[in-house]
């Protein structure tokens, strides 16, 4: 299952419907944004935290037509349904009621997908299947995306609802990338095998990558970075990734914010055997109490740097740690790739931590690699180079838009166009 082609559903597919909203539900939050996909401006933005809680919180902002104040509710919101009811409610005090015949689709974010999902997928009762199938490999994340999905899907059982998969992008990897050198039967019988993730991001960094090139995608390689408090890199090779940092589960590859990256998989068994640690406690440490914080006590990056400049030796070792992996993938994908015509920056850590930059790329002059100081130093909204001029790589800055990327794709199945 690659991807399901989208049917006219009432007035949504009509000629009028140019609107998408964009729901990412996590265990107890529903990030959301409300797209016109004419000129894919945003016309309202929000987050529901703390679902089931007393001290539910609701932050609306409407953004379109000029936008508007900022509006916060407080108060218990018991259940997604009653958090997306809220949601609704806010749209609608805009203009923006999702009983709207301007409304196209409704597009989630599903983190694990998968083999079977490489493309946007309209939901039914099979897709829901496949997807809670899905849940031992990605037990904190496909849960709820699918109760966020039934509770959209109650609302406005008539409109489209449309899956797009972390995992998508990342399905085009040969399987000399993707499969683990353990027993084969093995493998398959669990599923045992690198998925990556992050793979919207990396989707439309790439692409918006190569537009900065003034090229098309497919004459393009590109080294993605997505640095945030979770990381990964892909090689991406015309267009297709061919190698990802993260693997079965967003623990594998570079440092990240509380996670460790790679490790010796023996430290697991060390742990259990020597420690008397249990398997949850042993998850817990690797994706809880490692990578940054686990170094140093701080998984903001700001807040590290802050420290270096005040000669803090731990910090500083965080964040030479931190560096050295990250230097490793960029060696180990420009082998993958043979030519690397970027190496694009993105995410929070990536878009905004000028030394996080410099210090990644020094010392890869002989690989054709630099960052000009100047041009570093600058702080944007938009894509940029940060190379010089006489760098055979371009180096560049490109802020990564997940939400667009997931009403793009959405938009572009219930219209019967290939995203």
């Amino acid at each position: 299952m690659t991807g399901t082609t989208a049917t006219a559903t009432g007035t949504a597919a009509g000629d009028t419907a140019s609107r998408v909203l964009v729901l990412n539900s996590g265990s107890s939050s529903v990030k959301y944004q409300l797209l016109d996909m004419r000129d894919s401006s945003r016309l309202a933005a929000g987050l529901v935290e703390r679902i089931g809680e007393q001290t539910s919180r609701l932050v609306h902002t409407p953004l379109g037509g000029g936008g508007g104040d900022k509006r916060e509710r407080t108060g218990p919101i018991a259940d997604h349904a009653a958090a997306l009811k809220a949601v609704a409610e806010e749209l609608a005090a805009d203009g923006l009621g999702l009983d709207s015949p301007e409304l196209a689709a409704i597009g989630h974010r599903v983190v694990h997908g998968g083999l079977r999902f490489s493309a946007p997928t309209v939901i039914d009762d099979a897709v829901l299947a496949e997807i809670e199938r899905l849940v031992p490999v990605a037990p904190l994340h496909n849960p709820a995306n699918l109760t966020g999905i039934r509770t959209a899907m109650d609302l406005r059982p008539d409109l489209p609802q449309i899956a797009v998969f972390d995992t998508a992008f990342h399905t085009t990897m040969p399987e000399s990338a993707a499969r683990y050198a353990i027993d084969v039967e093995t493998a398959d019988a669990h599923r045992i095998r690198r998925y990556g993730f992050h793979g919207t991001s990396h989707a439309y960094v790439s692409r918006e990558t190569a537009k900065l090139l003034g090229k098309a995608p497919e004459e393009v390689n590109v080294i993605v970075l997505h640095l945030g408090n979770g990381a990964s890199a892909s090689a991406v090779k015309g267009g297709r990734c061919v190698d990802t940092s993260m693997g079965l589960t967003p623990l594998e590859g570079l440092v990240m914010g509380t996670r460790s990256g790679d490790i010796d998989p023996a430290v697991t068994f060390h742990l259990k055997r020597v420690a008397g640690m249990s398997t949850d406690e042993i998850d817990v440490l690797l994706n809880k109490r490692s990578g940054l914080v686990g170094l140093c006590g701080d998984n903001d990056m700001r807040e590290i740097r802050r420290r270096i400049d005040e000669g803090d030796e731990r910090a500083l070792l965080a964040f030479d740690i931190y560096i050295h992996r990250l230097r490793k993938y960029i060696g180990a994908y420009y082998a993958v790739l043979g030519r690397v015509d970027a190496v694009a920056f993105t995410a929070g850590v990536g878009e905004n931590a000028a030394p996080v930059r410099e210090a990644a790329i020094a010392g890869l002059e002989e690989l054709g690699l630099a960052v000009d100081a100047d041009l570093n130093s600058v702080r944007s909204e938009k894509a940029r180079l940060i190379s010089p001029e006489y760098a055979r790589v371009a180096v560049a800055v490109v802020p990564t838009d997940e939400e667009l990327e997931i009403a793009t794709q959405s938009y572009a199945l219930v219209r019967g166009v290939n995203a």
